[in-house]
């Protein structure tokens, strides 16, 4: 017999469930991971979303299936995907799953979606309730604050500042958000700034999550642009593997990755809000993932942000200088505007389009955030755009001088409605 909703969400919140058998069974034998799940997980019919008959798993190249194979298309052939493999179970197909999550023998898994942003909602669908607190850096990915609030959630500033490409915040503003925090959200690197948490940083934050049990969601979607090394994975500190949940994505595919209740958890919502993507798409992204993030690639990179980066100081504008990503964070201060009126009079004015800095949180008022990613001609050219638009700003406008109205006219009466 199901559980009315009430009974089941008291069990969970009062740590009850974690003794009933119900619990082990639906968690896959580990029920302490039911505090994390949200109302919306706990409302759902899971025995029926959970029965193989409604999501049957991705059959072996042995079976055959005659249930749900769709033609072999333009885009299936020349990868020669096997024909046994384009159906997808909910998480995704098994090969893809195994490469991002680091060979089947892994304790991770993973969760494949259409792009980060996908993976994003579904952490929040099957995590946070109305009211739950949310921490964030400030400035960070819009999606992550307008995910938040439309969940109702109650989102929490953490203040930083950029210094050598290095993100820096107090201690003691981290302390005060993460108190009671659901979750915490990190992108490596940082976005829009560029920067990067350092070793100790990194290690200061999984402290406080574990102190305060809050789940930790890690945006490495930019992270395939870097200076050197990349940064060290968080999930690999001490108690940090079973909370920690991390996002990334290549071309128009995403994925989630972490403990795989939590994932499983987040399957839940992600197939009830959009349809799997297709099996083509899943094993295009894994050979352009075994492409991606060569020495050539991250070369041009850095050479397109310096060029970038010195064309922007050369305007008398104040970059920040990032230590990844593809984008640079600039003041515009100097400028008299705020960044969305900049924004909004570069892109009118020049048909230039930059990233008004109010997007990314309560710090980014007179910031712009600038792309360095755009192949070199446009990106020459755009520079080349915003630097006369800066220029303008600085040539002084000429007086306007108003003719004065001659005294005979002045008195003359003006038409009445008498």
């Amino acid at each position: 017999m199901a559980l009315p909703f009430w009974l089941k969400r008291a069990c969970v919140r009062t740590g009850i469930a974690r003794y009933l058998p119900v619990a082990r069974r639906l968690t896959g034998g580990e029920p302490h991971y039911a505090r994390y799940v949200s109302d919306r997980v706990l409302a759902a019919p899971l025995d029926e979303l959970l029965d193989p008959a409604t999501f049957p798993e991705c059959p072996g190249r042995e079976v055959i299936d005659l249930n749900s194979t769709p033609p072999e298309s333009e885009w299936t052939a020349p990868l020669r995907i096997p024909r046994e493999s384009v159906a997808s179970d909910p998480l995704g197909l098994p090969e893809p799953r195994a490469s991002i999550a680091g060979g089947a023998q892994s304790r991770r898994d993973a969760l494949i979606t259409h792009g980060a942003t996908a993976a994003f909602a579904a952490v929040l669908d099957a995590f946070v309730n109305p009211g739950d607190r949310v921490a964030l850096f400030d400035p960070c990915s819009p999606v992550f604050h307008l995910g938040a609030k439309s969940r109702r959630a109650d989102v929490r500033w953490i203040s930083t500042w950029n210094e050598d490409g290095r993100t820096r915040f107090l201690n003691a503003g981290l302390t005060k958000a993460m108190r009671s925090a659901k979750l915490l959200v990190v992108a490596l690197p940082s976005d829009p700034t560029g920067g990067r948490f350092s070793a100790e940083d990194l290690e200061e934050i999984a402290w406080l999550a574990n102190r305060n049990d809050t789940l930790l969601c890690v945006d490495e979607s930019h992270g395939h642009y870097h200076d050197d090394s990349p940064p060290m994975d968080i999930g690999s500190l001490s108690e940090m593997e079973r909370r920690t949940l991390s996002i990334d994505s290549i071309g128009p595919l995403g994925w989630l990755l972490g403990p795989g209740v939590l994932v499983r958890a987040a399957a839940l919502c992600a197939n009830l809000n959009s349809p799997r993507p297709s099996a083509s798409d899943q094993h295009a992204a894994v050979a352009a993932l075994k492409r991606a993030g060569n020495e050539l690639d991250r070369k041009e990179l850095r050479e397109r942000r310096q060029y970038a980066f010195d064309r922007l100081k050369g305007m008398g504008l104040e970059p920040t200088w990032p230590a990844g990503g593809s984008a640079i964070w600039v003041s515009v201060e100097s400028s008299q505007l705020d960044g969305r009126t900049f924004a909004e009079k570069c892109l009118r004015e020049q048909k230039v389009l930059v990233g008004p800095g109010c997007a990314f949180g309560p710090s980014g008022k007179n910031f712009v955030r600038v792309s360095f990613a755009p192949e070199d001609g446009r990106l020459r050219e755009g520079l080349s755009r915003l630097g006369r638009f800066v220029e303008s700003l600085r040539e002084p406008k000429p007086a306007v001088v108003s003719a004065r109205i001659p005294a005979a006219v002045e008195s003359e009466p003006s038409f009445s409605r008498v």
